[in-house]
């Protein structure tokens, strides 16, 4: 039974002795199944001989800044792995060179853990799940399910931060429009690595079309500064406080990444092999070729736009349900994140980790509707979490250097693209919302008649 299953009403009489213990007691219980679940998890990484070798190129860039070495010249580990971050990234990893390597990986192991229930945490609060369950119960039996995506797994095989930066970006996107200091962990989240940035762009798209609004409905220039572009301009004040940052104290590699290495994609690895889950690595595979070339800028341009106006408009949308819901916030995060993944050149499948906001939403619209709608949802959610726990992209060949995926066949193409897959799907299922919103109610907001099974709900707007 998971944590939003335990939310449906009871039926009366006869309750199962086991129901009935977990919810006396859902927070224990809950406890004591990710506890098993964690355990059993720690116990298989290492059976599974885990080297966390994104881990120790994280700590070689830490010694390379304590030595005044060469940040872009270094490799580390027997792959001869390059740095491919920004240099304020290995500012942020030196502390791991106070620590020995056991420990540092005890540690690692252990932090992305907590990250993963954080992660679990803000999607439900983003989504304003549970409604009957304590939110550490939900919190704590999705994460003991969750751990087992192919995302988390090898996120923590290669001790990882994907799981922090999934933290720092739902910890702005679900703090009060009050807070003047939202958007700090999104632009510390894009100083780390680039790819977060794109969230400030969407809050800054979303921003900019409310202000219009506002300014239209005669509101005036100064209640046109709405929250999104205060958020989008925090985060990229902070952002550019990284790359100061990072300037002054290590001039010449920031020098080098900026003019040079920031433009170098292919120094990530190679295209086409199957760990790139974005539409590049896709296209690779799909035209047989190591460079998709114009392809790949068409699609990848056409994605973005499309991407970026569907998560905006579900961020527009929120302004219109109760606070309590959030849920048009929370198809724009998963929104954004999906296209930020599809669009950026190199995306391994352990960037994937939204996987976890993105079947939380579905589960939490499923919890939504009744009968033949709530079926469907539950499928939907069945099927992307399939995708997500089958570790079916690396049922295909694949050896590095050996360019096996350029001969793959139509089967084992759509075994190495379930991500992109999955997260065209996503933005399939955004649109698909905004669409029956526009009909339900006009571009104000008002409310409707219920859709799909779903109780109906009187809409205010937030404050």
């Amino acid at each position: 039974m998971t944590a939003l299953e335990l939310e449906r009403p009871t039926e009366p009489g006869g309750a199962h002795p086991d129901r009935g213990l977990v919810r006396r007691h859902p927070v224990p219980t809950a406890a004591l199944a990710c506890l098993v679940s964690f355990t059993a998890f720690w116990i298989a990484q290492r059976l599974a001989h885990v080297t966390m070798i994104d881990l120790m190129v994280y700590r070689a860039e830490g010694f390379t800044v304590r030595n005044g070495e060469s940040l872009y010249d270094m490799v580390a580990t027997s792959a001869h792995l390059p740095n491919t971050y920004p240099p304020f990234a290995a500012l942020l990893f030196t502390p791991l060179t106070l620590l020995g390597v056991p420990a540092m990986r005890t540690l690692a192991t252990a932090g992305n853990l907590l990250l993963l229930v954080a992660v679990v945490h803000l999607s439900l609060r983003l989504v304003g799940r549970p409604l009957r369950l304590p939110r550490p119960a939900a919190t704590l039996a999705l994460s003991a399910l969750l751990v087992w995506c192919e995302p988390v797994w090898t996120t923590l095989r290669y001790g990882q931060i994907n799981l922090l930066l999934a933290v720092l970006v739902l910890w702005d996107l679900t703090r009060k429009d009050t807070n003047r200091l939202a958007g700090i962990g999104i632009g510390i989240a894009a100083g780390l690595k680039l790819t977060p940035a794109l969230f400030a762009v969407f809050l800054a798209l979303a921003g900019a079309v409310r202000a219009a609004q506002l300014i239209r409905s005669g509101a005036g220039a100064r209640a046109a500064w709405n929250p999104w572009l205060r958020q989008a301009a925090v985060a990229t004040t902070t952002f550019l406080a990284t790359a100061l940052l990072s300037a002054l104290a290590l001039p010449r590699d920031s020098y080098r990444f900026w003019t040079e290495i920031v433009f170098a994609a292919d120094r990530v690895g190679e295209v086409e092999i199957t760990a790139n889950q974005s539409l590049r690595g896709a296209l690779a595979r799909l035209l047989h070729s190591h460079d998709p070339g114009t392809a790949w800028v068409v699609v990848a341009g056409l994605t973005t736009v499309l991407g970026l106006a569907l998560a905006a408009g579900s961020l527009l949308r929120a302004a219109g349900e109760p606070p309590t819901e959030g849920r048009g916030s929370a198809w724009a995060a998963v929104a954004c994140a999906a296209t930020a993944l599809l669009v950026s050149p190199i995306s391994w499948s352990h960037h994937w980790v939204w996987a976890v906001p993105v079947l939380v939403l579905l589960g939490s619209e499923a919890l939504r509707r009744s009968g033949r709608a709530a079926r469907r949802w539950w499928a939907t959610t069945a099927t992307l979490g399939l995708l997500f726990c089958s570790f079916a992209l690396w049922w295909v060949p694949h050896r590095w250097h050996h360019h096996e995926e350029l001969h793959q066949n139509g089967a084992q193409m759509l075994l190495s693209g379930v991500y992109p897959i999955a997260g065209l799907a996503v933005l399939a299922l955004t649109g698909a919302r905004l669409w029956r919103l526009g009909r339900r109610r006009g571009p104000a907001g008002g409310s409707g008649p219920a859709d799909d099974g779903s109780a109906a709900r009187t809409v205010r707007p937030r404050t």
